[in-house]
């Protein structure tokens, strides 16, 4: 029995240690290339440069995806309780006459970008994208506080900000 509980120990001491979450963002990430609304290529690195001094809130979406349009009305509970902050919405549309048409229909106020290389681009890998919407908070120096939430009412949203 002791074994067991040996190998269990083992088991979640090693992984642990592999399931690090990271506080800054990859070369890799940076250097991934968006779209802005006037079909502009922009980095990542430019984007969080655009927002120096503020804290972020990362929006990965799509027009398509229905729990990122159930999660508006809390993101825009969000906006209203903490409009110091500044909000980023980087978008998973197939296209971008689908991301702008989303923009307007849900009249989602912030910062937007296409994400031209998708969900297996650098930033993707980076972020391990897996599900939307995603959120993540990003402190006034660049440091990643919130690597992952997938609601926007999810309390370590609000913690970090």
């Amino acid at each position: 029995m002791k074994k067991i509980y040996y190998l269990l120990a083992l088991l979640i001491t090693i992984t642990s240690c592999n399931s690090q979450v990271p506080t800054q963002f990859s070369e890799e990430a940076l250097n991934d290339t968006f779209i802005d609304l006037e079909g502009n290529s922009i980095t990542f690195q430019s984007i969080l440069d655009n927002q120096e001094k503020e804290t972020l809130v990362i929006d990965i979406w799509a027009s398509w995806c229905g729990d990122c349009i159930k999660g508006m009305p809390k993101v825009k509970v969000l906006q209203k309780n903490y409009p110091e902050a500044a909000y980023v919405f980087l978008s998973l549309d197939k296209t971008q006459g689908a991301w702008k048409r989303g923009i307007k229909k849900y009249k989602v106020q912030g910062e937007h970008y296409f994400m031209a290389s998708g969900w297996n681009g650098p930033f993707g890998e980076f972020v391990d994208l897996d599900w939307i919407p995603r959120y993540m908070v990003v402190n006034k120096n660049g440091t990643i506080k919130l690597f992952k939430a997938i609601k926007a009412d999810d309390s370590n949203i609000k913690q970090n900000l």
